[in-house]
C-alpha cells in the first residue's frame, strides 16, 4: 500500500490510558498524525464501567469510587494549548434533561463539531437518543456510535447471555434510528458493529469474532441501504473484522472507501500495519486516511 498523503484520526480520546494530552501529542507526532477528533464519554452514576478505570484519568475519581468519564472540560483544556491539532466532539448523555438543547450550546459556545462518542446504555431508537441524532443533523455534525450487543450466544447451549457493558441495543435499534433520521450522518464504531460484516453475528459467542466470514452480513445492507452510514475502523473491533478475511477487507474497503474513516480510539499503529499489507488505490487510501473525515467535518484552523 501507498502511503497516506495525510492522516486524521477521527476516533481518539485524552487524558486516556494512561496518557495526558502531552503524551497524545508526541504520539500523534510520532506516526505523522495531522489531527485527531477528540470524543467525550459522558458515565452516570447508572452506568459506570468500572472494567475501564485503569484506562480513564485518576484525577477524576469521586471517593465513592464513580468517574464521570471523558467529560467535555478534558477536551476543551486540550483544545486551547493545541488549537490546530484537534476537532472537538460531545455527546450529552440521553438522559439528561434538554440534552439536545445542551448539544446546540456545545455547538455554539465551544465549537464542537462531532456528537461522540455516543456510549450509553440506552438503545439508538430510545425516544431521547432520536432526539439528540436529530439536533446533530440539523447542525449538520456526525454521530459517532459505539455498539455492543446486550446479549450473546452461550458457547455450549446457544442460550442467550447478558453482556453488562452493552451499548446501543442491536443492529436492528440503529436500522430503526438512521430510518428517523436521514438528514444525520452517523458513523457505526466497536464490536457489535463489525461483527455485523459476517452473516453469523447472531451465532458466535465471541465478542470480537475473528473466524471466517460468511455469506449475508447485514453491514452490506445497512450500507447499501442509508446512505447517512459511515464507520470508523478504530479499536480491535474493526481491524478484528477485516483481519477475518483479508481478500474480503479488499472488496469491503473499496466497495464502501467513500463511508470508512481511519480512526483509533488510543494509542496503537495495528490497523496503521495492516492497512498497509493490503493492496489498495492511493485513490482510496486517501479517502479512508483522511478525505471522508474532511467531507464530514473542516479541519481545524
Amino acid at each position: 500500500m501507498s502511503a497516506p498523503t495525510k492522516i486524521v484520526d477521527s476516533h481518539q480520546h485524552v487524558r486516556w490510558h494512561q496518557r495526558d494530552e502531552h503524551g497524545l501529542i508526541a504520539d500523534m507526532d510520532a506516526h505523522d498524525i495531522s489531527y485527531a477528533w477528540l470524543l467525550t464519554w459522558q458515565l452516570s452514576n447508572t452506568d459506570q464501567a468500572p472494567e475501564y478505570n485503569y484506562a480513564l484519568n485518576p484525577k477524576l475519581f469521586l471517593p465513592d469510587g464513580s468517574h464521570p468519564g471523558i467529560p467535555l472540560s478534558e477536551l476543551l483544556e486540550t483544545k486551547v494549548q493545541y488549537p490546530s491539532r484537534f476537532v472537538v466532539g460531545f455527546c450529552p448523555h440521553p438522559n439528561w434533561a434538554q440534552a439536545p438543547r445542551i448539544l446546540e450550546a456545545a455547538y455554539n459556545m465551544h465549537g464542537v463539531r462531532v456528537c461522540g462518542e455516543w456510549k450509553f446504555r440506552v438503545p439508538f431508537d430510545d425516544p431521547r437518543c432520536l432526539a439528540i441524532f436529530q439536533k446533530a443533523g440539523e447542525l449538520k455534525i456526525p454521530v459517532v456510535l459505539h455498539l455492543d450487543v446486550p446479549t450473546l450466544p452461550d458457547p455450549e447451549t446457544g442460550e442467550p447471555v447478558f453482556q453488562p457493558l452493552w451499548y446501543g441495543g442491536r443492529i436492528e435499534s440503529l436500522v430503526n434510528a438512521l430510518n428517523a433520521c436521514p438528514d444525520t450522518n452517523f458513523i457505526g464504531h466497536a464490536p457489535g458493529f463489525w461483527r455485523e460484516i459476517s452473516g453469523d453475528a447472531d451465532d458466535d459467542s465471541s465478542n470480537y469474532p475473528n473466524g471466517p466470514i460468511t455469506p449475508g452480513g447485514r453491514l452490506f445492507e445497512v450500507f447499501d441501504t442509508h446512505p447517512n452510514l459511515y464507520a470508523d475502523m478504530s479499536a480491535g473491533s474493526g481491524l478484528t473484522a477485516l483481519k477475518r478475511d483479508p481478500e474480503h477487507a479488499v472488496s469491503f474497503i473499496t466497495r464502501y472507501a467513500d463511508r470508512l474513516l481511519f480512526g483509533r480510539d488510543y494509542y496503537e499503529q495495528d490497523l496503521h500495519r495492516f492497512l498497509q499489507t493490503l493492496p489498495l488505490s492511493q485513490e482510496v487510501i486517501d479517502k479512508i486516511y483522511w478525505q471522508n473525515a474532511e467531507r464530514l467535518v473542516a479541519p481545524p484552523a
